[in-house]
């Protein structure tokens, strides 16, 4: 069952569930990739990714021109892509900018805060707002400013906020199904061949502390 946003003859655009690959991985378990190229009878292009937890929005590219035309506008961050997360700790301010150097462990796969001066680092930035809270928990909307390994994980971890069930981003327990309470909400970018922006939002999961917001 996929969750369609938006399709046509350049692209296809999907509301991934959490705990689902978007590519093929180690498990052998069937990648969202697999599912939509079933669906769409032909093979899809890679355009960004979501780690496996997270839900929200992926992009496919139909065509190796959209890809081509896709990837430079994330390269050259004219895509607009915003996030909600859920976290048990507020931040001191309820908005702001949030700059870090981060550096990715391979061996365990987390990205790391580290110094500027440090050996293979990359400027991490993000904006943030508190947007809700609910009884135990509170809601930030994140805008992406750079797109690194993890950067938003690694970021709210840094300044004392982990993720609801990030428990490799320190967060005391895992949520049962594995996820974490990060959802790729909003994707905002220009069609690769129309030209026309394109603005696609995607429903929360299922899940009573999504819903204790009332989005």
């Amino acid at each position: 069952m996929l969750d369609i946003l938006y399709k046509d003859h350049q692209i296809i655009a999907l509301n991934k569930l959490p705990g689902i690959a978007v590519q093929p991985d180690k498990t052998g378990d069937v990648a969202l990739q697999a599912q939509a190229e079933a669906y769409c009878r032909q093979p899809l292009h890679l355009v960004h990714r979501l780690d496996r937890p997270v839900s929200g929005i992926v992009v496919f590219a139909k065509t190796k021109s959209a890809m081509t035309a896709l990837t430079e506008q994330f390269r050259s961050r004219s895509v607009e892509k915003t996030y909600l997360a859920v976290v048990q700790n507020l931040p001191l301010e309820p908005e702001g900018i949030l700059v870090h150097f981060l550096r990715k462990n391979e061996t365990k796969n987390i990205s790391i805060v580290a110094s500027e001066s440090d050996a293979g680092v990359e400027r991490a930035e993000l904006r943030y707002r508190h947007a809700s809270s609910s009884e135990r928990y509170h809601l930030l909307e994140i805008q992406l400013i750079t797109g690194r390994h993890h950067q938003i994980r690694a970021q709210l971890a840094a300044i004392g906020c982990p993720i609801k069930g990030d428990v490799k981003y320190g967060f005391r327990r895992s949520n049962r199904d594995r996820s974490i309470h990060l959802h790729a909400w909003r994707l905002a970018f220009d069609h690769p061949v129309s030209g026309d922006r394109i603005r696609l939002e995607a429903s929360l999961p299922e899940d009573p502390v999504w819903q204790a917001f009332g989005l």
